[in-house]
């Protein structure tokens, strides 16, 4: 590809860790989260949201369970600053609950958020200005020195203005664009905003060092994390926060090194929406700590109702495969895949076990609000016998013996190739009730009694073509008698060669259903019946097999 020539590394190694963090193989809890929905993601939207989409997210998202949300940055715009007030004076935030609010290092600006927070009883008010080569050289055209400058003044400003008001106000400081400044330097500039707060165990001070553009693989920024963690003066009273966007696609990677490597706190997104390619997707970081046994402290129990809330009020969209919450994350195409799933869906049922461990699916769709008929198995040319069996029998009770459904596979996937489109369960269920269920073309038996002789005797009423008869002949069953009457009165040549049964539980009441294959010569003919009478039901069975076998003999 032409002109790599002009890129180069734009990010510094920090210098010489132990890298405790590769020696630590998961996370084991929960950070602290902090929702930027309302900010970053709200300012990377084509069209912002209004005053009441904002109120609607912020609620959801205290319905999720986030302690702490960035609202906006209230010094911007009226928008912005209304709907900070809105929140305070419509009393709409928990107790529990702290909004965080953005401001830069300049007066007017920091008096406006705090004139934006009266009344509030818990905000962190977070202070930011960029620090990176590119910034600092292109941008601000400053030394380091004057960089420093900028955050220090800023942090004293935020100092006193909060002596002013009322309210629990808690302070965040970002080296914006962190990772693509020296390590060095970002941790001088943010020692030197710590020792204007002086951070104490009554008041800790959150050290938020984003990922503003990603430059470098994720381990680079976990050595980068871990040098901060453990240089940054009054550890023990800083949170250290992560905040990546996800310009390389590595933003959960980047967490989820950065909380190995000693972070204490994380903000991101709803399904990863910010600038660019978005922020970190918190769904997909809590979902991988619930998969791994960990309480993400998050509920996202229905994703597919916090889907349709967020498409609606950002007009954004969820990609089909977006990790847990996409439409098809779930979904199995391939024959192969939809048999292991379906067996060890099976498996589980037999072993009663407590732990989720079925093939193809990390955790159980139903702990995300999703269902396994309408998900997991999904039915195209692609698929096989196991998927299509496995939503016959879970959703309308049929329990095909192995060798049949194979033989109705065939015949799904061949319609789904022929229409090529995907089959939805009750086409399926159409399909193979059409072609396999109750089948009376040109035979049917009407009636059948039996005489108990040296074996059973059956004598049937059938119609064939539209004429009515009777035939009698004997056999060592019932359903043998059956057979051998038909097969003499038509002059057929088959066998029985599998018959089984079982109650038909789903949506029937006592009905019965009967599987017969019956074998002519190289060829297999299934059949299927179902009636209140087990025996009737195997009758309608073969009947349905040998109008097959008569068919194709035409």
């Amino acid at each position: 590809m032409k002109n790599y020539q002009k890129y180069t590394r734009q990010f510094f190694e920090a210098p010489k860790t132990d890298m405790n963090w590769a020696k630590r193989s998961y996370i084991d809890k929960a950070p602290i989260w902090c929702s930027v929905d309302l900010r970053d993601g709200n300012q990377a939207l084509i069209i912002p949201m209004s005053l009441g989409e904002k109120l609607e997210f912020f609620s959801e998202l205290v319905r999720i369970g986030f302690k702490e949300i960035e609202i906006g940055f209230p010094a911007a715009s009226e928008t912005e600053y209304d709907f900070c007030r809105t929140l305070i004076e419509q009393d709409l935030i928990p107790d529990d609950v702290t909004i965080q609010v953005l401001t830069q290092s300049r007066e007017h600006i920091i008096k406006k958020t705090f004139d934006a927070l009266k009344g509030c009883k818990n905000a962190i008010v977070h202070l930011y200005n960029s620090t990176s080569v590119a910034q600092r050289e292109q941008v601000f055209r400053k030394s380091k020195e004057e960089i420093i400058e900028i955050a220090v003044s800023g942090a004293k400003l935020c100092k006193e203005y909060r002596e002013k008001y009322e309210g629990n106000f808690r302070f965040e400081y970002s080296p914006e664009s962190f990772t693509g400044t020296e390590p060095e330097f970002a941790l001088e500039i943010c020692n030197a905003v710590l020792d204007i707060w002086q951070p104490s165990a009554n008041d800790k001070v959150i050290i938020n060092l984003p990922v503003t553009v990603q430059h470098s693989m994720p381990h680079v920024y976990a050595n980068q994390i871990e040098y901060m963690c453990e240089n940054l003066k009054y550890r023990e009273n800083v949170i250290v926060s992560l905040h990546p966007h996800n310009d390389r696609g590595c933003a959960v990677a980047d967490t989820e090194m950065g909380l190995l490597a000693g972070a204490d706190r994380v903000e991101g997104t709803l399904f990863g929406n910010g600038e660019r390619t978005g922020n970190v997707d918190i769904i997909t970081l809590a979902m991988n700590m619930f998969s791994q046994g960990v309480d993400p402290e998050l509920d996202f129990s229905d994703i597919p109702s916090i889907t349709e809330l967020y498409t609606r009020l950002t007009r954004m969209t969820v990609n089909a495969r977006q990790p847990y919450s996409g439409k098809l994350v779930f979904a199995a195409f391939s024959g192969s895949h939809q048999d292991a799933i379906a067996k060890g869906m099976k498996w589980r049922e037999e072993k009663n076990t407590p732990y989720w461990n079925v093939p193809y699916l990390p955790i159980d769709p139903h702990d995300v609000g999703r269902e396994y008929e309408a998900d997991v198995i999904r039915i195209n040319s692609q698929s096989g016998k196991g998927g299509i069996g496995y939503i016959l029998e879970t959703r309308f009770g049929y329990d095909l013996p192995k060798k049949m459904r194979e033989n109705v596979g065939y015949l799904v996937k061949s319609v789904s190739d022929h229409k090529h489109k995907e089959l939805l369960p009750d086409e399926v269920y159409e399909i193979f009730k059409t072609n396999y269920v109750d089948i009376t073309t040109p035979l049917n038996v009407t009636e059948a009694h039996y005489v108990q002789t040296g074996g059973i005797q059956a004598t049937v009423t059938l119609e064939y073509n539209g004429r009515k008869a009777s035939a009698t002949d004997t056999g060592n069953g019932r359903l043998d008698a059956v057979s051998n009457a038909v097969r003499s009165y038509l002059d057929l040549d088959y066998e029985i060669h599998t018959y089984t049964e079982h109650a038909l539980e789903v949506g029937s009441g006592s009905k019965a259903v009967s599987y017969v294959e019956i074998i002519s010569g190289e060829n297999s003919f299934w059949g299927t019946g179902t009636d209140n009478d087990i025996i009737m039901s195997s009758v309608k069975a073969l009947v349905s097999a040998v109008n097959k076998l008569i068919t194709q003999a035409k």
